[in-house]
């Protein structure tokens, strides 16, 4: 590999100031490669990389320079101030939904019953569980892998959620006692948007990304069943594309929801859209 050559008697201090990435990548992967942190990365900055460390930190950078995201390539990713592994199963957790988790906080009583739909790396319901452990969470998922990797974010930080393999509702019966808020982050890209085939979606589930149709089937079946499995007085937050809040308000006031609105993320875009059980 190329960049073996190039790294090999360098010290760390080199390489960061060489390596093919912006200064935050090249300070990640090379933490990654070596196992340390950002303390030893700089108190060890005159240490000097053998030929197999040159080579393990090479590879990284040329998963990297092919586009692979870097959530995928160290296996994790920080949301909500938590630490999860996230792998190819799952979406990578995005500093955007973080609105999402704290809209549903806000409006989830003490004591209250929150479900998570489509919850892929379990960032939504974990991040919930933590903040409030005086909640029940539940979260849904219909891929095995998705809740795989859900269920070992929930044990890493220390949270009980209860995970079911289903598509939307349909693992949920008459027994399951309703909530006082469901929240989603759904498939919501229309099929064959562009946005598909660049950056990060190359790489991540495209079942999670698209419904394979208008982008709103997700949103749709979603609202449909919700007031199956609501609360009176119970919220649906959902988030969905840039361009969606008003057709996802028109759905909700549609079916009946009351106090329907959108809530914008910090840069501006109405993200997130939701209404009230009435």
């Amino acid at each position: 590999m190329a960049l073996v050559s190039s790294f090999a008697g360098c010290t760390l201090a080199t390489v960061l100031k060489t390596a093919p990435l912006d200064a935050l990548e090249n300070r990640i992967l090379l933490c990654h490669a070596l196992r340390l942190t950002r303390v030893q990365l700089i108190t060890q900055s005159e240490r000097r990389l053998d030929l197999a460390e040159a080579d393990a930190l090479a590879a990284l950078f040329e998963r990297r320079l092919r586009g692979e995201p870097i959530a995928y390539i160290v296996g994790a990713r920080e949301f909500y101030g938590l630490d999860f592994r996230v792998t190819p199963d799952v979406l990578i957790p995005r500093p955007d939904t973080e609105l999402l988790v704290e809209l549903s906080i806000e409006r989830l009583p003490q004591g209250g019953r929150l479900l998570d739909m489509g919850t892929g790396s379990g960032a939504i319901a974990v991040a919930i569980a933590h903040t409030r452990p005086d909640a029940s969470v539940a979260a849904l998922d219909a891929s095995p892998a998705a809740l795989e990797v859900a269920r070992a974010n929930a044990a890493a930080n220390g949270v009980n959620v209860e995970f079911t393999l289903s598509d939307w509702y349909q693992g949920l019966d008459a027994s399951t006692p309703a909530f006082d808020v469901i929240a989603s982050n759904p498939p919501y890209i229309v099929d064959g948007d562009a946005h598909l085939s660049q950056g990060d979606l190359r790489f991540e589930p495209i079942d999670a990304l698209t419904d394979h149709a208008d982008g709103l089937s997700a949103l749709r079946n979603i609202i449909d069943g919700a007031h199956a499995h609501l609360k009176r007085g119970g919220w649906l937050l959902m988030e969905h594309g840039y361009d969606q809040a008003a057709a996802v308000r028109a759905l909700l006031s549609g079916t009946g929801f009351g106090e329907v609105q959108s809530w914008r993320d910090l840069a501006g875009i109405e993200r997130v859209s939701g209404g009230r059980f009435a």
